[in-house]
């Protein structure tokens, strides 16, 4: 509570800063590379339906697991005292590279109609063989976009080690205070074990993620009925031996090379329907009372179900256990608010701001671009680009989506890229 108390004061009195703004970018190249094919893209997926039904929902539901606060004491007291947010971007030394940086092949993971007012490519020899995934930013954790006094973006990546089929997931922390010169430092995401005597990495590909309050929620596809990991932005735990390993290893504890670790606090599995839904995209809604929690599903490939978007709503409990975590019952169960179903396929990042529900749909290969339609209970509308108003013009592949609501820009990335667009310019090629 008390470091929560701390940021909370820190904010009193401080005037929101002119943020994220310009015209937009020269970013060619991205048209270069629309699909021949829109098989995907030409579907339209029509109006949401409602599930209002218990039977419709009891899927959805999660089941809240935490980590035994022994566990985590014991590991912070092997690895020393944790560190927050401030000390992370404190070390972060590593230049994303501008649009005008970017190769031709990277502009082409880009949208083409609306176009991106601001890009950033990562070092290829630093993300060789990670897999990119979902954003979020500070805009998420707090209101007003900052934490404590900075302006952050954390981007997920994952990867397949090697080592016993064991995956990796870890999480760039880019200091965005200088959208000039971002710098960004890597932080490996792990699973406490053994009681807190070690810890393992998480294995997911981190397709959606969302930092609300002090907390950090993430996709997990790595450990059966896991559906949601849960991790504390304020107990960030330094490394003590740059070594390939993860957990204790001779000399100290390593994280696959990065300089902090952070274990799991918690997780939400899924409540054991049969068809219980794996949220594949999460995003965060604060034009909900209270905020809530966006998830949407990907069927499996062949499956004639239609996909599911729904919401949790976030706890309103002033306690400091409860902070950043959705809302439960007395059994630990979180249940969906609003559950809908759609006939998008291929569903990517998903975005609910009001009473409308953005839903990126995935082309069918990294080289071919996607599609970005808004739904509501009513019907659905595309982005179309070229004078033959096509309708495949959006990142071929895009996780996630997470709109910063100061500033107003929805930020995503795609490939290699990294890059922002105000939600009023998709808006407007929606209509």
């Amino acid at each position: 509570m008390k470091q929560r108390g701390r940021h909370r004061r820190q904010k009193r009195g401080r005037a929101l800063r002119a943020f994220l703004a310009g015209t937009a970018l020269a970013l060619t190249g991205a048209a270069t590379m629309i699909s021949a094919s829109q098989a995907t893209a030409d579907r339209d997926p029509g109006a949401l339906k409602p599930l209002s039904s218990a039977d419709g929902t009891t899927a959805l539901r999660l089941r809240h697991e935490p980590v035994p606060e022994p566990s985590l004491d014991r590991l912070a007291a092997s690895m020393g005292r944790p560190v927050g947010v401030d000390a992370v971007l404190a070390d972060a030394d590593r230049p994303l590279r501008d649009a005008a940086s970017c190769t031709g092949a990277e502009r082409t993971a880009l949208p083409v109609e609306p176009a991106a007012t601001r890009a950033y490519c990562w070092d290829t020899a630093d993300t060789r063989s990670w897999r990119p995934g979902a954003v979020t930013t500070s805009g998420d954790a707090d209101d007003d976009g900052v934490w404590g006094h900075d302006r952050v973006i954390l981007s997920g990546w994952a990867q397949d080690d090697g080592t016993d089929g064991r995956d990796l997931a870890r999480v760039a922390f880019v200091d965005a205070n200088d959208l000039g010169s971002p710098r960004y430092t890597w932080v490996l995401l792990a699973v406490p074990v053994e009681g807190g005597r070690d810890y393992r990495p998480l294995a997911s590909r981190l397709s959606g993620m969302v930092w609300y309050q002090d907390k950090l929620l993430v996709t997990a596809d790595d450990q059966g009925q896991d559906a949601l990991y849960v991790y504390d932005l304020n107990r960030v735990q330094r490394t003590t031996v740059a070594a390939e390993g993860v957990g204790r290893v001779p000399g100290g504890w390593s994280a696959h090379g990065s300089r902090f670790v952070m274990p799991a606090v918690a997780s939400y599995r899924l409540a054991g329907a049969d068809a219980a839904a794996r949220p594949q995209g999460i995003s965060l809604d604060r034009t909900t009372a209270p905020d809530s929690l966006v998830a949407s599903e990907r069927p499996a490939f062949g499956s004639e179900r239609p996909a599911r978007l729904w919401r949790y709503a976030f706890s309103t409990d002033k306690d400091t256990d409860r902070t950043g975590l959705l809302a439960t019952d007395a059994a630990g169960r979180a249940a969906p608010t609003e559950a809908y179903e759609t006939d998008a396929a291929d569903i990517g990042g998903v975005l609910s701001y009001r009473s409308d529900w953005y839903v990126a749909r995935a082309s069918g290969s990294d080289d071919e671009h996607g599609s970005l339609w808004r739904q509501t209970t009513d019907g659905a509308r595309v982005t179309r680009c070229g004078s033959d108003e096509r309708l495949d013009c959006w990142s071929p592949q895009t996780p996630s989506l997470s709109y910063w609501e100061e500033s107003g820009e929805v930020w995503a990335q795609s490939g290699r890229v990294l890059y922002a667009l105000p939600l009023t310019s998709i808006d407007r090629a929606l209509e």
